[in-house]
């Protein structure tokens, strides 16, 4: 086995080729192998084919921003456990939050200390490599599993945009929004969607609002005019008529149920 063979491979994800430049000038002096892509989609599909240790993704980029490739990696098997530390130009909560919440495992602001992030990617590259030991019995052929293993295209999408569904039940975006979050269009996702799990789009998000629901009120003591909003519902009316529609009864006759099932009787 050759030294680059054991060296981590980075892939950085980013459309100005300047900070491609800095980036691998930086990471060139270091134990790393690295690939470049220039949009989301680019680096999406490089990630498939070379299933690099840690990915450099740039937020804004022209064709596929960093958050859908992010969204797309993470709906993949093949793609899900590798570590995404995003990049960006601008430095508001919202973007780090989003970034951290779709997948990311951390959020590097530009202009950023070459040292830092340095530091930061071997943190990350060892973090993962401790994550991967105990499922890794075979490590020798872990690697070949991602290479050899396909994933249906439009499953990715599916997948991509059910986790998006239910990450934003309380406030969803319509169609074409959920659509080009996850890198395609309304019609297609309505498509593949029907294709891959027999329901629309708009079924599969009353039902995964029900669900929710049904746990929400099974687990927790919220009032269940809250987990209407927290839901995606306008008010407790709207959820239950919904519920009962689903499950024969309202939200608070089946909280009574559940209670009366766990107090002791004696």
């Amino acid at each position: 086995m050759t030294a680059s063979d054991t060296q981590p491979s980075i892939l950085i994800v980013d459309d100005s080729a300047f900070e491609q430049r800095m980036l691998v000038d930086l990471l060139s002096e270091l134990p790393y192998k690295v690939s470049v892509a220039v949009n989301g989609l680019q680096g999406y599909q490089l990630a498939l084919a070379q299933h690099p240790d840690l990915i450099l993704l740039d937020v804004r980029m022209p064709n596929m921003d960093g958050y859908t490739a992010c969204r797309l990696l993470k709906a993949n098997p093949v793609t899900e456990d590798i570590p995404i530390i995003f990049l960006s130009g601008a430095d508001a909560d919202e973007e780090r939050i989003m970034g951290l919440s779709i997948g990311g495992v951390d959020f590097v602001t530009k202009p950023f200390s070459p040292g830092e992030l340095a530091a930061r990617i071997q943190v990350h590259l060892k973090l993962a490599r401790r994550a991967s030991r105990p499922s890794a019995a075979a490590p020798s052929d872990a690697h070949e599993t991602h290479e050899t293993h396909e994933t249906d295209p439009d499953a990715v999408i599916v997948n991509a945009a059910k986790r998006l569904i239910a990450d934003n039940l309380a406030s969803l975006p319509g169609l074409a929004e959920i659509a080009r979050s996850v890198g395609t269009y309304r019609e297609k996702l309505s498509h593949v969607f029907r294709e891959q799990t027999g329901m629309t789009v708009f079924a599969f998000i009353r039902e995964t609002r029900i669900r929710r629901g049904e746990e929400l009120l099974k687990d927790t003591d919220i009032d269940v005019q809250d987990i209407a909003l927290m839901i995606g519902f306008n008010n407790a009316g709207n959820f239950a008529t919904a519920f009962r529609e689903r499950l024969g009864v309202t939200p608070s006759a089946f909280r009574q149920t559940i209670q009366h099932k766990k107090t002791p009787h004696g």
